[in-house]
């Protein structure tokens, strides 16, 4: 079983950035698909980007600003946002799966025990 630890969330200005980290172990993230999503109270959770290493792909609303890299030397994915609004404001979540020819599907879901515990960002206006 993978374990997943999200740090780096934190309270910023309109405009800002955040660097969020999501350290993986238990596997390779080399044979992982992962990515992020985030919440917010009363809301369904939503995808933010994913990515294989090789492959990346962002959600509409986040393309331009957030960037997704995956690290193998330091199995860690990041979320580098930029030009943060309090529309980005949320619960940020990492999470896995095997990698599989899926991982470039938009349809792609982790499945419940593949998340973190989520991090926190607040953007203030």
């Amino acid at each position: 079983q993978v374990q997943l630890e999200e740090s780096g969330g934190g309270s910023v200005q309109a405009g800002g950035s955040l660097r969020l980290s999501c350290a993986a172990s238990g596997a390779s993230t080399r044979t992982l698909c992962m990515g992020w999503f985030r919440q917010v109270p009363g809301k369904e959770r939503e995808r933010v980007g994913r990515t294989d290493g090789d492959k990346t792909y962002y959600a509409d609303s986040v393309k331009g600003r957030f960037t997704i890299s995956l690290d193998h030397a330091k199995n860690t994915l990041t979320l580098q946002m930029n030009g943060l609004s309090a529309e980005d404001s949320g619960m940020y979540y990492c999470a896995y799966e095997v990698w599989t020819y899926n991982c470039y599907a938009v349809s792609w879901w982790p499945r419940p025990n593949n998340w973190g515990q989520g991090t926190q960002v607040t953007v203030s206006s």
